[in-house]
């Protein structure tokens, strides 16, 4: 058996066919017609509970931890409402909510009473954590290879089984902020793929809202048409504005302003010059980024600038590039940063991230 174990959704001819029904519908524009039965939903869950219990107790894990974890059960829901969409809940942010409940209903159940006593939640927890530390293997594995270039939905998977272990691991703050972002890209090496580090901001702030990262991206387009007015009755920013808020040149006049209009009691280092050196770095004709990295005196994510393109680096560490017509979002991918890697310099970015999440703007 693979370690950790792989679960499976079940299915059996009744399912399967009902499975059929709803495709045949959807082409004909009458999905909603089709409902799966409460004996068929209560055997599905029934049958993909013992299922999970029965895998998992013949992996070699097995043996430490004896039930699926809730990152598991959760994971499981989103497959099940994958397979069969008509078990999809109305709210798109958690269309998996009604069929985790009953799995979780049912997972409880089947615990024995000796399970239930007073100490058990240490026990549970330390299981959880055995099973966590697997999934980390695993993805460890994926990385070994120099040049890796794991499936992106498998990696988001184990990533979000893994989450509490790793959180906790990252915000023990056992490490200096200024080793932080090398000691974790050592770790967790995924984390310079933009999209993991986008989706672990969702993780963290969003919670189980699928579309918290397309939804930031609406609000950031909002807050910045707002944000001038906001910086002209400051005093920060003087009329007349570039309008065009996707443009590089109204994205280059925001990162200057933003130092001063969400303003940290933390004074930058003298070597930094102006404050908005520590989101944007303008480089000049024949200006090497890797030295000017060299001699940064930050661990915080920044974006360095040469009129085309934009590399997203961390401390002294390049990560990646982003393209030109992505550079108007460049904010949001330094927010990534600054959570996924728990920093804390410039405080100005957690500012930012709680006004465009609250629309306080």
């Amino acid at each position: 058996m693979p370690d950790p174990p792989e679960y499976v959704v079940y299915t059996d001819s009744e399912l399967d066919m009902v499975r059929s029904q709803y495709f045949a519908l959807l082409h004909s524009g009458k999905k909603k017609d089709c409902k799966m039965s409460k004996e068929l939903c209560c055997r599905l869950v029934r049958n993909t509970v013992t299922s999970m219990v029965a895998i998992l107790r013949a992996s070699p894990m097995g043996k430490e931890v004896r039930y699926p974890s809730k990152l598991e059960m959760r994971a499981m829901s989103q497959k099940i409402v994958d397979y069969y969409p008509m078990l999809r809940d109305a709210d798109t942010h958690m269309p998996y909510l009604t069929i985790y409940t009953k799995l979780y209903k049912r997972l409880q159940n089947m615990k024995s009473p000796r399970k239930r006593q007073g100490s058990m939640p240490q026990r549970a927890d330390h299981d959880s954590l055995k099973m966590q530390a697997r999934h980390y293997k695993t993805l460890s594995n994926m990385y070994r290879k120099p040049n890796a270039k794991p499936n992106q939905s498998d990696v988001a998977q184990i990533l979000d089984l893994e989450f509490e272990a790793r959180r906790a691991f990252i915000d023990a703050d056992v490490t200096r902020e200024e080793d932080r972002p090398r000691k974790i890209f050592e770790a967790y090496p995924c984390f310079k793929d933009i999209r993991n580090a986008m989706d672990e901001l969702r993780r963290i702030v969003g919670g189980f809202n699928c579309k918290y990262i397309d939804q930031m991206k609406g609000r950031w387009a909002e807050f910045c048409s707002k944000v001038q007015f906001y910086g002209i009755w400051k005093k920060v920013l003087k009329p007349p504005l570039p309008l065009d808020v996707h443009g590089v040149d109204f994205t280059v006049t925001l990162f200057n302003a933003l130092p001063s209009l969400f303003p940290s009691k933390t004074t930058p280092p003298k070597r930094l010059g102006s404050a908005s050196e520590a989101l944007l770095h303008i480089l000049k004709p024949g200006e090497d980024a890797m030295l000017y990295l060299e001699k940064r005196p930050l661990s915080s994510p920044v974006l360095l600038f040469d009129g085309t393109t934009s590399i997203v680096a961390v401390g002294n560490i390049p990560v990646t590039t982003l393209p030109l017509e992505d550079f108007w979002e460049g904010m949001l991918v330094l927010m990534a940063y600054y959570y996924t890697l728990h920093l804390t310099y410039p405080k100005c970015v957690a500012t930012v991230l709680s006004v465009i999440q609250t629309e306080a703007f």
